[in-house]
């Protein structure tokens, strides 16, 4: 998706840069949801056909897993944290329908994961797309509460630590080309995945299929307030065009508050 400018956000509930190095996982099992620069998803291909089509669409090709892929995106803003992340195990069934002249609805049953708790279940989903200038973010209905364990315990320790801590958070390149991340940073990729989902919500269209890539940097700021405060340089990947876009993200987290987004805009490439 193209340049949009400066996006200023504010997120209600509980998402500086330097050049990336290319990211390759040894362990695909431990990110399931992510994807490499160089693989690519074959139902992108296989359902390029069908991409406006209506009625009942096959689960395993571009337009459904897309709209699913959306439902993962929401799940994560709604309910995400450092130690509660979702992930789309399978998309089971999937419908599209034209509404008017206004977009396209997209009825799913879906198996989401919540990946740190290795919990299944399957949900209900519907994703509107909405037509017309300025494009829209799309519209998401779907509940998964099986999957909402208690995470509070886990989330204040981690909270008191670097909010009483005498040195400020500071990471880059997570994972790292060997796709390695250190355990004490594990919470920051999680908690950074789920602020990148507000801008992969966002930025969502029947044309995109988004995946977290890698943390370029993440700063924690200083701050007056309770919430911690983190600077960050994303890098998402859209695995129909096979570009790597670049984020600058402010947003801070509580376990009181979650993640509220102050500020996110898409930043030029890197000059290599």
């Amino acid at each position: 998706m193209g340049f949009r400018g400066f996006i200023v956000l504010v997120v209600l509930m509980g998402t500086g840069g330097s050049p990336t190095a290319a990211v390759s996982l040894k362990d695909e099992s431990a990110h399931p949801n992510f994807v490499t620069r160089e693989q690519k998803d074959p139902t992108v291909e296989e359902g390029r056909g069908d991409v406006m089509a209506t009625g009942e669409l096959n689960p395993s090709h571009f337009p459904a897993r897309r709209a699913a892929k959306v439902v993962q995106h929401y799940l994560n803003t709604r309910y995400g944290s450092p130690y509660r992340l979702f992930g789309l195990e399978d998309v089971h069934s999937a419908t599209a329908e034209d509404v008017a002249d206004t977009g396209r609805r997209y009825h799913l049953q879906i198996s989401a994961h919540e990946i740190i708790s290795n919990r299944t279940q399957k949900c209900s989903a519907d994703v509107f797309f909405p037509r017309g200038e300025p494009t829209q973010p799309p519209e998401v209905k779907a509940s998964c509460e099986e999957l909402l364990q208690n995470t509070t315990a886990q989330e204040e320790a981690l909270y008191q630590r670097y909010k009483e801590g005498h040195s400020l958070l500071s990471a880059q390149y997570i994972p790292d080309s060997q796709g390695h991340i250190e355990p004490d940073v594990m919470p920051f990729w999680h908690l950074s995945i789920v602020a990148s989902s507000f801008i992969m919500l966002h930025e969502s269209t029947e044309n995109t299929l988004y995946n977290m890539a890698q943390v370029a940097q993440i700063t924690q700021l200083e701050t007056e307030r309770k919430e911690l405060k983190f600077d960050s340089h994303m890098l998402l990947h859209d695995m129909v065009s096979q570009e790597i876009l670049h984020w600058k993200l402010l947003f801070t987290w509580s376990p009181a508050e979650g993640i509220k987004v102050q500020q996110m805009q898409q930043i030029p490439k890197p000059n290599h």
